[in-house]
């Protein structure tokens, strides 16, 4: 799991151009929007997208990617839990 955190985090920082973010300043447990990362609702849909691209999971339903989005421990579970393969 903390393997799969630490991906998640890369590709958090990758995909949505967080250029003055360091994976190790991204704790487990922060929000990812609001006052943990910041992130906002255009962040939001390419958090989607990128876990559709890396992992094959589509989120199509609005309250399960909310739950899933709520902290990095919440997606890599929401991911171990549904990736292909």
């Amino acid at each position: 799991m903390e393997q799969l955190a630490e991906e998640l985090k890369a590709h958090i920082i990758n995909d949505l151009e967080l250029e003055d973010v360091d994976p190790q300043s991204i704790s487990m447990d922060d929000a990812l929007f609001e006052e943990g990362l910041g992130l906002d609702s255009i962040d939001a849909v390419e958090l989607v997208v990128m876990v559709e691209r890396h992992y094959g999971i589509r989120l199509t339903d609005m309250e399960t990617a909310k739950s899933a989005f709520a902290s990095v421990r919440s997606l890599a579970e929401f991911v171990a839990q549904h990736r292909e393969g």
